[in-house]
Protein backbone atom coordinates (compact mmCIF):
# COMPACT_ATOMS: atom_id res chain seq x y z
CA UNK A 1 0.00 0.00 0.00
CA UNK A 2 1.52 3.23 -1.06
CA UNK A 3 2.46 5.86 1.79
CA UNK A 4 0.40 9.09 0.98
CA UNK A 5 2.87 12.44 1.23
CA UNK A 6 2.25 15.70 0.60
CA UNK A 7 4.41 17.35 -1.77
CA UNK A 8 6.04 21.11 -1.55
CA UNK A 9 8.68 21.22 -4.08
CA UNK A 10 9.27 24.85 -3.32
CA UNK A 11 10.98 27.92 -4.99
CA UNK A 12 14.14 28.32 -7.12
CA UNK A 13 16.00 25.35 -7.52
CA UNK A 14 13.18 23.57 -5.40
CA UNK A 15 11.22 21.98 -8.55
CA UNK A 16 14.53 20.14 -9.47
CA UNK A 17 16.20 18.56 -6.42
CA UNK A 18 12.66 17.50 -5.56
CA UNK A 19 12.33 15.77 -9.66
CA UNK A 20 15.61 14.26 -8.72
CA UNK A 21 14.62 13.07 -5.07
CA UNK A 22 11.58 11.44 -6.74
CA UNK A 23 13.44 9.13 -9.39
CA UNK A 24 15.49 7.70 -6.61
CA UNK A 25 12.59 7.06 -4.27
CA UNK A 26 10.95 5.60 -7.52
CA UNK A 27 14.43 3.46 -7.72
CA UNK A 28 14.30 2.39 -4.29
CA UNK A 29 10.60 0.55 -5.05
CA UNK A 30 9.22 2.88 -1.96
CA UNK A 31 5.27 3.35 -3.47
CA UNK A 32 4.07 6.94 -2.59
CA UNK A 33 1.04 8.98 -3.62
CA UNK A 34 1.81 12.59 -3.79
CA UNK A 35 0.02 15.22 -3.22
CA UNK A 36 1.81 18.01 -4.61
CA UNK A 37 0.92 21.87 -3.30
CA UNK A 38 2.17 24.63 -3.76
CA UNK A 39 4.16 27.09 -0.34
CA UNK A 40 6.38 30.39 -0.63
CA UNK A 41 6.85 32.37 -3.83
CA UNK A 42 5.46 29.71 -6.18
CA UNK A 43 1.82 29.78 -4.11
CA UNK A 44 1.86 34.26 -4.43
CA UNK A 45 2.34 33.46 -8.18
CA UNK A 46 -0.45 31.18 -8.43
CA UNK A 47 -2.91 31.82 -5.74
CA UNK A 48 -1.78 35.15 -4.38
CA UNK A 49 -0.68 33.98 -0.90
CA UNK A 50 2.37 32.31 0.75
CA UNK A 51 0.65 29.90 2.44
CA UNK A 52 -2.93 28.72 0.63
CA UNK A 53 -5.48 26.64 3.23
CA UNK A 54 -5.01 23.70 0.64
CA UNK A 55 -1.53 22.88 2.07
CA UNK A 56 -2.78 22.92 5.74
CA UNK A 57 -5.27 20.81 4.50
CA UNK A 58 -3.09 18.52 2.93
CA UNK A 59 -0.35 17.91 5.44
CA UNK A 60 -3.00 17.21 8.06
CA UNK A 61 -4.64 14.79 6.14
CA UNK A 62 -1.01 12.96 5.23
CA UNK A 63 0.56 13.41 8.29
CA UNK A 64 3.72 13.47 6.59
CA UNK A 65 5.27 16.23 4.20
CA UNK A 66 8.42 16.45 1.71
CA UNK A 67 9.43 20.13 0.97
CA UNK A 68 11.98 22.07 -0.76
CA UNK A 69 13.18 25.37 0.04
CA UNK A 70 11.12 28.12 0.26
CA UNK A 71 12.15 31.64 -0.15
CA UNK A 72 11.60 34.18 2.64
CA UNK A 73 12.03 38.08 1.87
CA UNK A 74 14.51 39.83 4.22
CA UNK A 75 13.15 42.18 5.89
CA UNK A 76 10.20 43.17 3.92
CA UNK A 77 6.94 40.93 2.40
CA UNK A 78 5.50 37.81 4.08
CA UNK A 79 7.32 36.18 6.96
CA UNK A 80 8.49 32.58 6.38
CA UNK A 81 6.46 29.78 5.55
CA UNK A 82 8.94 27.43 7.46
CA UNK A 83 8.47 29.14 10.48
CA UNK A 84 4.56 29.18 10.15
CA UNK A 85 4.39 25.77 9.17
CA UNK A 86 6.03 25.10 12.18
CA UNK A 87 3.91 26.94 14.65
CA UNK A 88 0.87 25.65 12.82
CA UNK A 89 1.56 22.01 13.70
CA UNK A 90 3.58 22.24 16.78
CA UNK A 91 6.73 20.77 15.00
CA UNK A 92 8.77 21.15 18.36
CA UNK A 93 11.81 19.08 17.67
CA UNK A 94 13.74 20.00 14.87
CA UNK A 95 16.33 16.85 14.13
CA UNK A 96 19.84 17.90 11.47
CA UNK A 97 21.98 14.99 11.33
CA UNK A 98 25.38 15.85 9.55
CA UNK A 99 28.08 12.68 8.40
CA UNK A 100 31.18 13.54 6.49
CA UNK A 101 30.24 12.32 3.20
CA UNK A 102 33.78 13.12 1.74
CA UNK A 103 37.31 13.98 2.67
CA UNK A 104 37.55 17.49 4.14
CA UNK A 105 39.36 19.23 7.41
CA UNK A 106 37.09 16.21 9.30
CA UNK A 107 37.14 12.78 8.41
CA UNK A 108 34.68 11.06 10.75
CA UNK A 109 31.75 13.95 11.48
CA UNK A 110 28.67 11.83 12.81
CA UNK A 111 26.39 14.48 14.98
CA UNK A 112 22.92 15.35 15.58
CA UNK A 113 21.62 18.43 16.78
CA UNK A 114 18.04 18.91 18.29
CA UNK A 115 16.23 22.74 18.32
CA UNK A 116 13.65 23.76 19.90
CA UNK A 117 11.03 24.61 17.12
CA UNK A 118 8.10 26.66 18.10
CA UNK A 119 9.77 29.11 20.81
CA UNK A 120 12.04 31.73 21.47
CA UNK A 121 12.40 34.74 19.79
CA UNK A 122 11.29 33.24 16.53
CA UNK A 123 7.80 33.22 17.65
CA UNK A 124 7.72 36.63 16.08
CA UNK A 125 6.47 38.58 19.04
CA UNK A 126 8.01 42.35 18.36
CA UNK A 127 6.67 45.61 17.64
CA UNK A 128 8.31 49.21 16.93
CA UNK A 129 8.28 51.55 20.24
CA UNK A 130 7.44 55.14 19.20
CA UNK A 131 9.27 58.52 20.34
CA UNK A 132 7.68 61.80 19.26
CA UNK A 133 7.69 62.02 15.42
CA UNK A 134 9.51 58.67 15.00
CA UNK A 135 7.26 55.75 15.22
CA UNK A 136 10.31 53.30 14.45
CA UNK A 137 12.62 55.01 17.53
CA UNK A 138 13.25 51.42 18.40
CA UNK A 139 12.18 47.36 18.06
CA UNK A 140 11.91 45.28 20.55
CA UNK A 141 11.66 41.41 20.37
CA UNK A 142 10.21 38.79 23.23
CA UNK A 143 12.17 35.71 23.55
CA UNK A 144 9.31 33.09 25.25
CA UNK A 145 10.47 30.07 26.91
CA UNK A 146 7.64 28.21 28.53
CA UNK A 147 8.59 25.26 31.12
CA UNK A 148 6.42 22.88 29.03
CA UNK A 149 8.37 23.80 26.22
CA UNK A 150 12.10 23.18 27.64
CA UNK A 151 11.23 19.72 29.18
CA UNK A 152 9.44 18.53 25.97
CA UNK A 153 12.79 19.54 24.11
CA UNK A 154 15.54 18.00 26.25
CA UNK A 155 13.26 14.76 26.44
CA UNK A 156 12.89 13.86 22.70
CA UNK A 157 16.98 14.34 22.92
CA UNK A 158 17.62 12.43 25.39
CA UNK A 159 14.87 10.07 23.66
CA UNK A 160 16.84 10.04 20.64
CA UNK A 161 20.30 9.46 21.92
CA UNK A 162 18.59 6.09 23.68
CA UNK A 163 17.14 5.04 20.54
CA UNK A 164 20.04 5.58 18.55
CA UNK A 165 22.60 4.05 20.77
CA UNK A 166 24.23 7.85 20.95
CA UNK A 167 26.52 8.06 23.91
CA UNK A 168 25.83 11.85 25.06
CA UNK A 169 23.80 14.84 25.34
CA UNK A 170 24.76 18.10 25.42
CA UNK A 171 22.59 21.16 26.16
CA UNK A 172 23.52 24.65 24.66
CA UNK A 173 22.63 27.91 26.32
CA UNK A 174 23.33 31.42 27.24
CA UNK A 175 21.65 31.45 31.03
CA UNK A 176 25.22 33.11 32.28
CA UNK A 177 23.79 36.38 31.05
CA UNK A 178 19.56 35.10 30.07
CA UNK A 179 19.21 34.21 33.47
CA UNK A 180 15.81 33.45 33.15
CA UNK A 181 14.83 32.43 29.89
CA UNK A 182 17.82 30.34 29.12
CA UNK A 183 18.36 29.54 32.90
CA UNK A 184 14.27 27.62 32.58
CA UNK A 185 16.49 25.63 29.47
CA UNK A 186 19.06 25.10 31.29
CA UNK A 187 16.82 23.98 34.53
CA UNK A 188 15.24 21.40 32.67
CA UNK A 189 17.70 19.83 31.04
CA UNK A 190 20.01 19.42 34.33
CA UNK A 191 16.27 17.50 35.90
CA UNK A 192 15.48 15.57 32.65
CA UNK A 193 19.29 14.32 32.45
CA UNK A 194 18.91 12.47 36.30
CA UNK A 195 16.25 10.10 34.29
CA UNK A 196 18.68 8.60 31.71
CA UNK A 197 21.90 7.84 33.83
CA UNK A 198 23.34 5.35 30.91
CA UNK A 199 23.83 9.31 28.69
CA UNK A 200 26.56 11.19 29.64
CA UNK A 201 25.13 14.76 29.77
CA UNK A 202 27.50 18.17 29.43
CA UNK A 203 25.69 21.64 29.32
CA UNK A 204 27.50 24.54 27.53
CA UNK A 205 27.31 28.29 26.84
CA UNK A 206 26.74 28.76 23.34
CA UNK A 207 29.38 30.52 22.09
CA UNK A 208 31.94 28.22 23.44
CA UNK A 209 30.14 25.64 22.07
CA UNK A 210 30.82 27.40 18.40
CA UNK A 211 34.10 27.48 18.80
CA UNK A 212 34.90 24.18 20.60
CA UNK A 213 32.57 22.72 17.50
CA UNK A 214 35.02 24.23 14.84
CA UNK A 215 38.18 23.00 16.74
CA UNK A 216 37.29 19.40 17.20
CA UNK A 217 33.92 17.67 16.85
CA UNK A 218 34.70 15.14 18.03
CA UNK A 219 33.78 16.44 21.35
CA UNK A 220 30.01 16.28 20.77
CA UNK A 221 27.37 13.31 19.93
CA UNK A 222 23.69 14.85 20.11
CA UNK A 223 22.74 18.85 21.08
CA UNK A 224 20.27 20.01 22.37
CA UNK A 225 19.57 23.85 22.75
CA UNK A 226 16.78 26.91 22.00
CA UNK A 227 15.72 27.97 18.29
CA UNK A 228 17.64 30.83 17.41
CA UNK A 229 20.95 28.92 18.69
CA UNK A 230 20.01 25.97 17.20
CA UNK A 231 19.64 27.52 14.06
CA UNK A 232 22.88 28.94 13.64
CA UNK A 233 24.10 26.00 15.67
CA UNK A 234 23.03 23.69 13.11
CA UNK A 235 24.36 25.43 10.00
CA UNK A 236 28.19 25.74 11.84
CA UNK A 237 28.00 21.93 11.80
CA UNK A 238 26.70 21.65 8.09
CA UNK A 239 29.90 23.73 7.51
CA UNK A 240 32.18 20.72 8.61
CA UNK A 241 30.54 18.16 6.19
CA UNK A 242 30.62 20.63 3.30
CA UNK A 243 27.71 23.18 3.74
CA UNK A 244 24.05 23.13 3.75
CA UNK A 245 23.79 21.10 0.42
CA UNK A 246 24.41 18.08 2.67
CA UNK A 247 22.17 19.00 5.79
CA UNK A 248 18.61 16.94 5.85
CA UNK A 249 16.00 17.68 8.46
CA UNK A 250 13.41 16.55 9.93
CA UNK A 251 10.80 18.40 11.97
CA UNK A 252 8.60 16.21 14.40
CA UNK A 253 5.38 16.68 16.56
CA UNK A 254 2.85 14.95 17.92
CA UNK A 255 0.87 13.76 14.88
CA UNK A 256 2.92 15.64 11.72
CA UNK A 257 5.97 15.37 10.40
CA UNK A 258 7.72 17.49 7.62
CA UNK A 259 11.35 16.46 6.21
CA UNK A 260 13.14 19.07 4.01
CA UNK A 261 16.62 20.12 2.76
CA UNK A 262 17.07 23.28 4.84
CA UNK A 263 19.22 25.22 2.23
CA UNK A 264 18.17 28.25 0.66
CA UNK A 265 16.41 28.34 -3.28
CA UNK A 266 19.21 29.12 -4.55
CA UNK A 267 17.66 31.68 -7.28
CA UNK A 268 20.59 32.43 -8.80
CA UNK A 269 21.13 28.84 -10.13
CA UNK A 270 17.59 27.74 -10.72
CA UNK A 271 16.72 26.07 -13.98
CA UNK A 272 20.62 25.44 -15.09
CA UNK A 273 20.46 21.95 -13.57
CA UNK A 274 23.53 22.04 -11.06
CA UNK A 275 21.89 21.91 -8.15
CA UNK A 276 22.90 19.32 -5.48
CA UNK A 277 20.13 17.32 -4.70
CA UNK A 278 22.17 15.26 -1.41
CA UNK A 279 20.19 17.45 1.46
CA UNK A 280 16.90 16.47 -0.15
CA UNK A 281 17.50 13.03 -0.66
CA UNK A 282 18.74 12.38 2.75
CA UNK A 283 15.97 14.38 4.15
CA UNK A 284 13.53 11.47 1.96
CA UNK A 285 15.86 8.88 4.16
CA UNK A 286 14.34 10.85 6.92
CA UNK A 287 11.35 10.68 5.76
CA UNK A 288 11.45 6.80 5.09
CA UNK A 289 12.54 5.98 8.65
CA UNK A 290 9.73 7.83 10.28
CA UNK A 291 7.20 5.99 7.68
CA UNK A 292 8.48 2.09 8.51
CA UNK A 293 10.52 1.66 5.16
CA UNK A 294 14.11 1.05 7.11
CA UNK A 295 15.22 -0.76 4.61
CA UNK A 296 14.87 1.62 1.96
CA UNK A 297 15.95 4.52 3.86
CA UNK A 298 19.46 2.73 4.65
CA UNK A 299 19.63 1.80 0.69
CA UNK A 300 19.15 5.06 -0.66
CA UNK A 301 21.68 6.68 2.23
CA UNK A 302 24.38 4.60 1.50
CA UNK A 303 23.77 4.66 -2.44
CA UNK A 304 24.07 8.36 -1.74
CA UNK A 305 27.06 8.02 0.60
CA UNK A 306 28.66 5.93 -1.20
CA UNK A 307 28.92 8.18 -4.73
CA UNK A 308 29.95 11.05 -2.45
CA UNK A 309 32.80 8.37 -1.24
CA UNK A 310 33.91 7.63 -4.67
CA UNK A 311 33.95 10.80 -5.98
CA UNK A 312 33.03 10.06 -9.76
CA UNK A 313 30.11 12.38 -9.60
CA UNK A 314 30.40 15.63 -7.66
CA UNK A 315 28.44 18.51 -7.98
CA UNK A 316 29.38 21.90 -8.76
CA UNK A 317 29.12 23.22 -5.12
CA UNK A 318 31.48 20.06 -3.97
CA UNK A 319 34.46 21.79 -6.90
CA UNK A 320 32.43 18.63 -9.63
CA UNK A 321 31.13 19.16 -12.96
CA UNK A 322 27.93 16.53 -12.35
CA UNK A 323 24.66 18.18 -13.03
CA UNK A 324 21.47 17.44 -11.24
CA UNK A 325 20.81 14.57 -13.18
CA UNK A 326 24.11 13.05 -13.79
CA UNK A 327 24.56 12.96 -9.80
CA UNK A 328 20.85 11.60 -9.70
CA UNK A 329 22.31 8.87 -12.36
CA UNK A 330 24.94 8.08 -10.35
CA UNK A 331 23.14 7.64 -7.05
CA UNK A 332 20.58 5.37 -8.59
CA UNK A 333 23.19 3.28 -10.41
CA UNK A 334 24.97 2.88 -6.53
CA UNK A 335 21.36 1.76 -5.21
CA UNK A 336 21.46 -1.16 -7.96
CA UNK A 337 24.72 -2.74 -7.54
Amino acid sequence: MAHEITLLAGDGIGPEITRATLRLLEAAGVALATDEQKAGLAAVEAHGEPMPRAVLDSIRRTGVALKGPLTTPSGVGFRSVNVALRQEFDLYANVRPVRTLFPGRYTDVDLVLVRENTEGLYVGVEHYIGVGSDRKAAAESVMIVTRFGAERIVRYAFDYARRHARRKVTLVHKANILKLTQGLILEAGREIARQYPEIAFEDRIIDATAMALVLDPSRFDVIVTENMFGDILSDEMAGLVGGLGFAPAANIGEGVAIFEAVHGSAPDIAGQGVANPTALMLAACLMLDHLGEREAARRMRAAVEGVWREGRARTRDAGGKASTAEFTDAVIAKLGS
